[in-house]
C-alpha cells in the first residue's frame, strides 16, 4: 500500500523559508502571491493491506519521527 504524508507548519508558527520563497517569487516577477508556507511531502510504501492498520502505523511514524508535532501538523493519504 502506498501512502503519502503531507507535513505542514501549524498556523501561527513562523515560516522563514516560506517568506524567503515569497520574496524570491516577487524578485522573479511572479506578482499576486500574497503568502507562501512550505512543508514536507513523504511517500511511503507499506507491506500492509488493511487501511486502518496502515493509518495507525503511519500516525505512529509521524508522531515519533517524521513530524515535529509541537509545531507541525500532518495529513495521511492512502492509495
Amino acid at each position: 500500500m502506498k501512502a503519502r504524508v503531507h507535513i505542514t507548519l501549524k498556523p501561527g508558527v513562523l515560516d522563514p523559508q516560506g517568506k524567503a520563497i515569497l520574496q524570491a517569487l516577487g524578485h522573479l516577477g511572479f506578482d499576486g502571491v500574497s503568502d507562501v508556507r512550505q512543508g514536507k511531502f513523504i511517500e511511503i510504501e507499506l507491506d500492509e493491506t488493511e487501511p486502518n492498520t496502515a493509518r495507525e502505523k503511519l500516525a505512529s511514524m509521524c508522531e515519533k519521527l517524521l513530524a515535529n508535532t509541537v509545531i507541525e501538523d500532518y495529513q495521511i493519504d492512502l492509495d
